[in-house]
């Protein structure tokens, strides 16, 4: 994804309702731009770089030609979506949809 892309992604998603974070980082795990607290987001740039290194490490042992795409995470309280790419992952927090 390139910086334009991602930047335009930013502000798009920032604009749905529900969203209550975005968190953009590095593949290094550092966060390079974000709407949520300096504290919340180390929180969860710490937390989410590790589970998408394990999470491709996973999906290449059991098929080496596949990689790791999205993820979507899902508690009562909120909804994590993942999008990694090799330069940048995309990190968005937001309400669950009520069904």
């Amino acid at each position: 994804m390139a910086v334009n892309e991602a930047e335009e992604t930013f502000k798009r998603l920032a604009a749905f309702p529900g969203v209550q974070g975005i968190i953009v980082m590095n593949s290094d795990g550092i966060p390079i731009r974000t709407t949520l607290p300096q504290t919340k987001t180390a929180l969860y740039v710490g937390l989410i770089h590790g589970l998408v290194a394990k999470t491709k490490s996973a999906i290449k042992e059991m098929d080496h030609q596949n990689d790791l795409s999205f993820v979507r995470l899902r508690s009562h309280k909120d909804e994590i979506l993942i999008a990694p790419d090799k330069e940048f992952t995309m990190i968005v927090i937001q309400k669950p949809a009520i069904q």
